[in-house]
């Protein structure tokens, strides 16, 4: 069977040549005889993919000095919990929701402390990003948190909030690699991987290391200290060992398309096909505010729930994977990560054409 175009928000399309890379070497990784999936993380050749992988993911992104890579496990999610673990000293902390996410790690962190919804998005149905120029930082707080690339909603920071000298966290990870960032505007820039690098089971943490101390919340386990994973260099017991393999040859494949700089530009010569169509169609519209748009996530509706099922049945038939809306908010959405490739999209709006003929 051909591949399909699959527009998944998470676990996600991966570049073809990666997974042909992978398929090559799964029962014998470079002559050493076995696959990397069964390789123990001591050994010299694993060292050298997760050293290498994380070379990779600097130079692309240009980290600092004093900024630590972090493999981790527990994806995202698990985040939520150990951010306010090790960063809440005065036990305050700022969040600003729009969207799912932003919304579940503000609730976990009130488990540690007194946290400020200070913006959201959420009488609109996270339809925007709100003004963050001049927010009620308060004068206690830890740090700052947003979720910056909302996957269910399809919005996206375009301008980061203006957080008053505290310190930005931020969960990136369905917008991970798809544009260049300026990494020491954060103290935190964190993502799962399984929407825009790899495989699930890996989230990749890049944190200040000033924010790195033995001064976490009394009860935080061992195993969620940053402090231990840093002075273990991600190590400090197995890691996801195949999933950080997978990411390192993303890493590889990114940096020959040319970087951060030229994904940008193929993602938004890409996302310019579907918003254009949408801006046009008689019978499909975005639900998202035109400002604040995702290049990676792009949700849409035709007003008809009947219809829109009827769109993903057919679209699947069609050979277009995975394009039904959220549980939460329905329709249908078309996630456009960096490895989607421009012709997936254009088989996409032509369909959405033919549909609208057909049932407008």
């Amino acid at each position: 069977m051909a591949r399909v175009y699959n527009f998944s928000a998470g676990p996600a399309v991966l570049p073809e040549e990666v997974l042909k890379e992978a398929a090559e070497e799964m029962l014998d990784y470079r002559g050493c005889g076995m696959s990397v999936m069964e390789m123990s993380h001591r050994s010299k050749v694993y060292e050298t993919i997760i050293k290498e992988a994380e070379a990779d993911l600097r130079e692309l992104m240009n980290i600092p000095d004093n900024y630590k890579v972090l493999f981790l496990q527990g994806g995202a999610s698990q985040q939520f919990a150990m951010i306010p673990m090790n960063l809440m000293k005065n036990r305050v902390a700022d969040y600003i929701v729009t969207g799912q996410w932003a919304k579940k790690a503000y609730q976990e962190a009130g488990k540690y402390g007194k946290v400020n919804k200070i913006a959201s998005s959420e009488d609109e149905t996270f339809s925007y990003i709100p003004d963050c120029s001049d927010l009620p930082i308060s004068e206690d707080a830890d740090y700052v948190y947003i979720c910056e690339n909302n996957t269910i909603y399809g919005t996206k920071f375009k301008e980061l909030p203006n957080t008053k000298g505290k310190t930005l966290v931020s969960d990136v990870s369905s917008c991970f690699l798809s544009e260049p960032v300026d990494v020491s505007k954060y103290g935190i820039i964190y993502g799962g991987v399984q929407k825009n690098i790899g495989p699930a089971g890996v989230v990749i943490v890049i944190i200040r290391e000033d924010l790195i101390t033995e001064d976490v919340l009394p009860g935080t386990p061992t195993m969620l200290q940053y402090k231990i994973h840093a002075d273990n260099d991600s190590l400090y017991n197995t890691p996801p060992a195949y999933g950080i393999y997978i990411c390192g040859k993303v890493f590889k494949w990114l940096k020959k398309q040319g970087g951060l700089a030229a994904m940008k530009a193929y993602n938004e010569e890409k996302a310019a096909i579907l918003y254009d169509f949408l801006d046009s169609s008689r019978l499909f519209k975005g639900t998202v505010r035109k400002e604040d748009r995702s290049l990676m996530n792009v949700p849409f509706v035709t007003g008809n729930a009947d219809l829109d099922a009827k769109f993903v049945k057919e679209a699947k038939e069609a050979g277009l994977e995975n394009l039904k809306g959220h549980r939460s908010v329905g329709g249908m959405r078309a996630s456009i990560y960096n490895a989607m490739p421009r012709e997936g999209v254009v088989k996409l709006v032509e369909f959405m054409k033919k549909f609208e003929e057909e049932n407008c």
